[in-house]
């Protein structure tokens, strides 16, 4: 039996990190693999090619610093300029799991829904949600 390329296992662990978020599920729309909030994709993971692995992301924040990196470009179709970025690893590659992780919550916050986003971030503490009265001495 073959073993799956550290690329390989890092998409399905990315998979089935992203599919931890509320309300997110995976669909095959084109033959890829994608997870989607409601009815949008927040990651693109398109189709196994020969060990190898990439993901495009919305990256409202960290575009700029994203396309700095060697194995990153604009997403194509036009997803580029609205933000999206490709990263690509070869079959051999040790993709950086963390930076990824955080790269699918920015997409998947910036595209989820505000009450996904209340229960992904649970409730305020109390002191947030209540304003604060001042009470003056003697009164």
């Amino acid at each position: 039996m073959a073993t799956d390329s550290p690329a390989r296992k890092a998409h399905k662990e990315l998979l089935k990190f992203a599919l931890g978020y509320p309300g997110a599920w995976e669909d095959h729309p084109w033959g890829e693999t994608v997870a989607k909030v409601k009815t949008k994709v927040f990651v693109f993971f398109g189709k196994p090619t020969g060990g190898g692995f990439g993901l495009s992301v919305k990256l409202p924040q960290s575009r700029t610093f994203a396309l700095g990196l060697d194995w990153t470009e604009p997403t194509g179709y036009g997803l580029g300029k609205a933000g999206w970025v490709t990263a690509t690893f070869p079959p051999s590659a040790r993709p950086p799991l963390d930076v990824l992780r955080k790269w699918i919550d920015e997409s998947y916050r910036s595209i989820a829904p505000a009450k996904l986003l209340k229960e992904l971030d649970g409730p305020a503490p109390a002191a947030a949600r209540a304003p604060r009265t001042r009470s003056r001495p003697g009164r």
